[in-house]
């Protein structure tokens, strides 16, 4: 059976769980027959937009890439799901407008929370004037205002986020009506993770 190809757009600050969000949305959709691929922000910076800084130019051209590739996929049948921080309104309304199926999933975290669940000490470094151009310390970052999907990862779980997600795209008719949660609010067994993986942090609930 062929499924139209859409985008599911995460922005949030570092460390707000997009990455981890990203793979149990991925993972649930794969496991139930939809072409996936992820487009995670630091991988890409890694290998699509290496050699970028962090000036406002350069954030823009990397989100342009996303994007690009982004668009790409979704209009070949498959589901592109991003996340990286995107911090700027206009650049994120340039991608909306650009791309025909698009989902916003804004991720959003207290700042107490985040430097918490930060095992590598980036917010520490940033208040300290350590590291420069860090979004949400000495750069801005622009919520989004009306995202198709608005997660408090620090109010709930992993797998109520992902579930509130998958119900939106069912709602938005994107994917089928069968991919429905249980009592627990994972969406069906193929959605459950199988063990927790080394390096998926999840949320911290306060």
């Amino acid at each position: 059976m062929e499924h139209k190809g859409f985008v599911i757009w995460f922005t949030g600050l570092p460390c707000s769980g997009k990455s981890t969000l990203a793979l149990r949305v991925g993972e649930c959709l794969k496991n139930n027959g939809y072409k996936v691929e992820i487009l995670d922000g630091d991988e890409v910076r890694t290998h699509l937009s290496r050699g970028l800084g962090f000036s406002k130019e350069d954030r823009d051209i990397n989100i342009r890439r996303i994007g690009f590739v982004a668009k790409i996929l979704a209009r070949n049948g498959v589901i592109a799901i991003t996340a990286a921080i995107s911090p700027y309104t206009e650049i994120r309304a340039e991608q909306r407008k650009a791309i025909s199926n698009f989902v916003e999933v804004f991720v959003e975290c207290p700042l107490d929370v985040l430097k918490e669940r930060d095992v590598k000490g980036m917010y520490k470094k940033a208040l300290a004037g350590e590291i420069k151009h860090f979004t949400g310390v000495d750069d801005p970052y622009e919520p989004p205002v009306n995202p198709e999907v608005w997660i408090h990862s620090d109010k709930e779980s992993v797998e109520i986020s992902t579930k509130r997600i998958i119900d939106k795209l069912v709602n938005l008719k994107f994917i089928d009506q069968a991919l429905k949660h249980d009592a627990d609010g994972y969406t069906n067994d193929k959605c459950k993770p199988a063990e927790k993986r080394s390096g998926d942090p999840g949320y911290i609930i306060k």
